[in-house]
C-alpha cells in the first residue's frame, strides 16, 4: 500500500487566504516548512478508502520515523487474518483522527494476540462497572465493593485510562481523602459549636427568638454532619482495587497493579481492654472508654446475665457469652443443627444486613463452618429455650412463621440483626454495668477460654478463626488474675540465689536479737560469779 513524507508550507496569502504551497517565496528556506505523512490503509468492508495522515514534523527523518511505525503495526497481521487486518486498520483511522500518540508495536501485538482492545482507551471506571457485574459473591459483599467504586474510586480515578493508571495516581486519590477528612472534621466541629451555642439561648423573649431563629437558618445553611474515611476504610478501597486490578492482569488487559505498590497508613486495630476496677471508676468519672474493644470480668459478664436471666432472648446472650458465636451466626442458628443430645451445634448459615434489608447467608469465611462443642448448662439454657418457643407456637396458632431457626422474633420470624445490637446495648445500659458491643461478649468468650488454659486451637476452631494468629492476635486480653498467675509462676522458674531486702533485715534482726541475748547470759552469769566472792 502506498505510503510517502512529504513537505508542507503553511503560508498563506494575504489577498486571498488560500495556501501558497509551492508557490512561497520561501519554500526552499531549510527550516521553513514542516514535513507530514500519509499511509493508505486497508479498505472498509464497503469498499471506501482509508487512509493514516499525520502532520507537523520538524525533519523528514522525524517523519519517516513515524511512517515507519505505521507501516510495522500495519505488518503484525497476517495476509490471511482479515479480522487482525481489520481491528489495526481500523486502530490506527482512530489515531489518526484523534491525534493520538502511535502505540507501541509490542504492544500492540500483544492486546492482538489476546483478543483485546487495540486503542487501550478503556476507563478505570468501565473497567470497574465490568468487573462488579462479573462477580460471583453474596449481597453484602457486593453492596461493599459497589460503596467503594461509588464513592471513592470513580471520583478520583474513574476517567483515567486503566492502562495508564500509575501509582503516583493512588497516592494523589489517598492523600486528596485525607484532606477531605480534614475538612469534614472542621466543618462538623463548627456545625456542633453551633448547635451547642443554639442549646444557651433561652426560648423566652422576642428577642431570643429572632435570635434562635438566625441561628438555626445559620446552621441549616452548614454541611451536615458528614463521617470521615477512615484508615480501616481506605484499606478496604485498596484493597477492592487491587483485586479488580488483578482481575485485568489476569484477562490481560494491563501488566501492572498499581494498587498492589501504593502506600497508606496502616490500620491498627484497637486492642481489647478488660473493665478493672480503675477502668470502671475512669468511666463512671469521665463517661469515656479506655478502648473501642472493651471486654468484661467474669464477674461482670455473669452480673449481665444474672439482669438478663428473664429476658426472651437469654439463651442467645448466654450462648454468645460463653461459645463465642457471631451475631448474624447466633440469629440464623437452625435447630436442624443443633444437637442438644450431642452436646454441640453446627455453625452452617447466618443472617447478614445489606443496608437495613435481612438476607440469609453461608458463615463469613469457609473456617466459618464448625462444629461447637456445648457444656451442660448451655445445654439446659436452650433446652428451656425451646421449651419456651413451643409455647409461644402454639399461642400463635397459624400465625406462627415457621423459620426453624432457634433465636426468633415472637411469632417466630426472623430476627434482625441490627435490632438484636439495640437490644443489646440498651439491657446494657439499664444493667448499669460498663459498657461493652455485642461483638465484644464475643471477646469476652474467647478471653475467658484463653483464661482456663484452653489449647488457642481448639479457641481458634471454637471461634471460627481461619489462623490461630488471629485468635492471639486480636481476643488474647488476658484477665488481670491471670496475668499476675503468669507472672508469679513465671519467676518460680528461675532459682535465685540473691534474697530480698525484707528477708535480709529479717535476719539481721534475728541475729542482733541472739547477740544481746547472749551479751546478757554472759552479764548475768558474771553478775552470779562476783556475788559468791
Amino acid at each position: 500500500m502506498k505510503g510517502s513524507t512529504y513537505r508542507r508550507c503553511s503560508c498563506r496569502d494575504p489577498k486571498t487566504g488560500k495556501e501558497l504551497g509551492t508557490a512561497c517565496p520561501k519554500r526552499n528556506s531549510r527550516n521553513h516548512c514542516t514535513y507530514s505523512i500519509r499511509q493508505e490503509l486497508p479498505p472498509r468492508e464497503d469498499g471506501s478508502r482509508r487512509s493514516f495522515s499525520r502532520a507537523g514534523y520538524d525533519s523528514r527523518k522525524a517523519a519517516q520515523a513515524d511512517l515507519d511505525h505505521v507501516r510495522a503495526l500495519l505488518g503484525l497481521a497476517e495476509s490471511d487474518d482479515p479480522e487482525g487486518t481489520e481491528l489495526i486498520a481500523a486502530m490506527l483511522t482512530e489515531v489518526s483522527s484523534e491525534k493520538t500518540p502511535l502505540p507501541d508495536v509490542e504492544e500492540t501485538r500483544r492486546r492482538l494476540n489476546a483478543g483485546q482492545d487495540l486503542i487501550g482507551s478503556l476507563t478505570v471506571s468501565e473497567w470497574l462497572d465490568r468487573w462488579l457485574a462479573g462477580k460471583r459473591i453474596r449481597k453484602s459483599g457486593l453492596s461493599r465493593y459497589e460503596t467503594d467504586i461509588r464513592v471513592h474510586l470513580k471520583p478520583h480515578i474513574g476517567r483515567r485510562r486503566l492502562d495508564r493508571l500509575r501509582v503516583s495516581h493512588l497516592s494523589e486519590m489517598f492523600t486528596e481523602i485525607r484532606d477531605a477528612n480534614a475538612q469534614i472534621l472542621e466543618q462538623n466541629a463548627q456545625r456542633r459549636a453551633a448547635i451547642d451555642e443554639l442549646a444557651t439561648v433561652p426560648w423566652k423573649g422576642a428577642e431570643n427568638r429572632a435570635r434562635r431563629k438566625t441561628m438555626k437558618a445559620a446552621i441549616d445553611e452548614m454541611p451536615p454532619f458528614r463521617r470521615i474515611t477512615g484508615p480501616a476504610t481506605r484499606l478496604h478501597v485498596k484493597a477492592t482495587l487491587r483485586a479488580a486490578l488483578n482481575d485485568a492482569i489476569g484477562q490481560q488487559i494491563i501488566t501492572f497493579n498499581p494498587a498492589a505498590h501504593v502506600e497508606i497508613d496502616p490500620v491498627r486495630k484497637p486492642k481489647a481492654l478488660v473493665w478493672t476496677d480503675e477502668r470502671v471508676a475512669k468511666w463512671e468519672q469521665t463517661g469515656e472508654k479506655p478502648s473501642p474493644v472493651m471486654v468484661w470480668t467474669p464477674q461482670q459478664t455473669g452480673a449481665f446475665l444474672d439482669f438478663v436471666a428473664e429476658d426472651r432472648l437469654y439463651a442467645m446472650w448466654h450462648l454468645i457469652a460463653f461459645r463465642g458465636l457471631r451475631r448474624g451466626e447466633a440469629c440464623g442458628q437452625p435447630w436442624s443443627e443443633t444437637n442438644l443430645d450431642t452436646h454441640s451445634l453446627t455453625v452452617s448459615s447466618q443472617l447478614v444486613q445489606d443496608g437495613w434489608e435481612v438476607e440469609a447467608s453461608d458463615p463469613k469465611t469457609d473456617s466459618g463452618y464448625r462444629v461447637v462443642a456445648l457444656d451442660d448448662d448451655t445445654v439446659n439454657v436452650l433446652k428451656r429455650h425451646r421449651e419456651r418457643q413451643d409455647a409461644n407456637r402454639k399461642e400463635w396458632g397459624s400465625a406462627w412463621v415457621d423459620t426453624g431457626h432457634v433465636f426468633t422474633q415472637e411469632d417466630g420470624s426472623w430476627l434482625h440483626p441490627g435490632k438484636v445490637t439495640d437490644l443489646f446495648e440498651r439491657l446494657v445500659a439499664a444493667s448499669g454495668l460498663p459498657p461493652i458491643r455485642l461483638h465484644d461478649l464475643r471477646h469476652g468468650a474467647a478471653t475467658l477460654m484463653l483464661a482456663a488454659d484452653i489449647d488457642i486451637k481448639i479457641v481458634s476452631d471454637t471461634l471460627g478463626h481461619s489462623d490461630t494468629r488471629i485468635t492471639r492476635d486480636i481476643y488474647q486480653s488476658v484477665l488481670p488474675q491471670v496475668g499476675k498467675n503468669a507472672a508469679e509462676a513465671t519467676a518460680k522458674l528461675v532459682p535465685l540465689q540473691r534474697k530480698s531486702e525484707a528477708e535480709k533485715a529479717r535476719k539481721a534482726a534475728k541475729k542482733a536479737k541472739e547477740k544481746a541475748k547472749a551479751q546478757a547470759k554472759a552479764k548475768k552469769k558474771s553478775a552470779r560469779k562476783k556475788s559468791k566472792k
